[in-house]
């Protein structure tokens, strides 16, 4: 495998494996189960063999939500010991020596091998923006534009919308490499907003949707509705344990 190529996995619905140059990073694990009832990366769960496999693991964890969350993740200490977590400051870690850091929202960490920021999210947690080996990283966990046209007053719109502008101006001149993003059907129409609206602001190079669960084909009428903004290369996904390089 090239040393500069990232390895990206889509595990399910905001789950996400990414590995570059012997580390592994895990977002938002949530299903812990294959189709198949095959483990991997290849298959969209975790295996052993893919945590002894790392040099380094870090997992993070955006917010509670169960889709977001799965406490297995803490048996993981039990078969690589060099794992750190990064979890939103309202997931409540278990006792025992758990290597870990509660982030709130605007908070940073670093050390020898990574870089952590947090930023807002409009609905509970946090977003991480995640530096190693020079990659750059963007998971935005439940931040999104939540527009929900059919449900709220004209008023709540507005301010969702404000909101969610709020929080990307606070990110400044953020620089993305990689960015996981929410592209929900369930706002129908407006699914795209959030997206659309972080692609124009940050360019990243690669736009990866989630949150979608299994209705995939919304990340190919994604794909084509921004297929003008032609500085970020956005992922069509299709089934779990789908590989991404970049």
């Amino acid at each position: 495998m090239d040393d500069n190529q990232a390895r990206i996995y889509y595990l399910y619905h905001s789950g996400f494996a990414l590995k570059y140059r012997g580390n592994l990073l895990i977002f938002d694990y949530y299903s812990d189960q294959s189709e198949s009832g095959a483990r991997g990366l290849g298959e969209g769960t975790i295996s052993p063999e893919d945590l002894r496999d790392a040099r380094k693991v870090y997992v993070f964890v955006s917010h509670s939500h169960y889709d977001h969350y799965n406490p297995v993740i803490y048996d993981w200490m039990d078969i690589n010991e060099n794992i750190h977590y990064f979890l939103s400051f309202e997931v409540e870690a278990p006792a025992g020596n758990l290597r870990y850091q509660s982030m709130a929202p605007y908070e940073e960490y670093t050390d020898d091998g990574i870089s952590v920021k947090t930023y807002n999210s409009t609905d509970l947690g946090v977003s991480f923006q995640v530096t190693v080996d020079g990659l750059k990283v963007f998971h935005a966990g439940d931040l999104n534009c939540w527009y929900w046209y059919y449900e709220s007053t004209l008023q709540e719109l507005k301010e969702d919308k404000g909101n969610f502008l709020r929080a990307l101006d606070k990110m400044g001149d953020m620089s993305v490499d990689i960015a996981f993003f929410p592209v929900d059907p369930r706002l129908k129409e407006y699914y795209y907003m959030g997206g659309e609206y972080f692609i124009k602001r940050f360019k990243p190079k690669v736009f990866i949707p989630m949150h979608f669960g299994e209705e995939y084909g919304i990340t190919s009428e994604f794909a084509q509705r921004v297929k003008a903004l032609d500085t970020t290369r956005v992922v069509e996904l299709s089934h779990r344990g789908q590989e991404i390089i970049f």
